[in-house]
């Protein structure tokens, strides 16, 4: 009796899987079947390509980046390489600062490096796309690009400068040619106004008609 139930239970489970099969062959397809056929900017928009540095809202030629290393300590193959930006070099108002203080015996205060990479490597050949940088990131300073198109000859051609690529990025896309402002439109010309009535549209008698 129990190999009866199971065998009603497995054909219903075929029924249902074919029952799904047969609705989404009916469904007009969704692949694009490149180079056949040019894929949009629409549908590149969902394709999660090697990852990429995201800038300032004002400076987008600058990184978020404030090189926390949480990017580096959270991939699991090991190809992104981040160090620090190194502290400017003091002025000569700060070393005679920092020269007095010493001969005082005081701890002087030195310029703080910034919060920001000095150098950013990505080794698209080792990385697995699984977003852990993209996810970790405190400031998101890192996304997924759209780029798929990339091609290359030999394993160097995957290691990217990110700052580098960052800053070729915003050039290209600050000489773009900016859209033509639509021109405002036109006010509407101002209504005539009405002509006068004539006495008999009216009513008004006329001194002829009164005698």
């Amino acid at each position: 009796m129990a190999s009866i139930f199971r065998t009603i239970a497995d054909l219903w489970s075929l029924v249902v899987g074919l029952a799904i099969t047969g609705k989404e062959f009916c469904r007009p397809g969704v692949t694009v079947h490149y180079p056949r056929a040019e894929v949009t900017p629409e549908s590149a928009a969902s394709f999660r390509g090697p990852i990429e540095l995201i800038g300032l809202d004002k400076e987008p030629a600058k990184p978020r980046c404030i090189a926390c290393m949480l990017c580096v300590s959270a991939c699991p193959s090991g190809c992104i390489a981040v160090t620090r930006a190194p502290a400017p070099k003091p002025t000569p108002e700060e070393l005679k600062a920092i020269a007095e203080a010493e001969a005082r015996g005081e701890k002087p205060k030195r310029p703080a490096p910034p919060k920001a990479p000095g150098t950013w490597t990505y080794d698209f050949s080792l990385c697995s796309l699984c977003g852990s940088c993209v996810e970790v990131c405190p400031v998101d300073s890192i996304g997924f690009s759209n780029d798929i198109y990339m091609v290359g000859t030999k394993r160097e051609d995957f290691v990217f400068d990110q700052l580098a690529r960052l800053a070729r990025k915003a050039a290209a896309r600050k000489a773009e040619p900016k859209p033509a402002a639509k021109p405002a439109p036109s006010a509407a010309p101002e209504a005539a106004p009405a002509p006068a009535a004539s006495p008999s549209e009216t009513g008004a008698a006329t001194p002829a008609s009164e005698a």
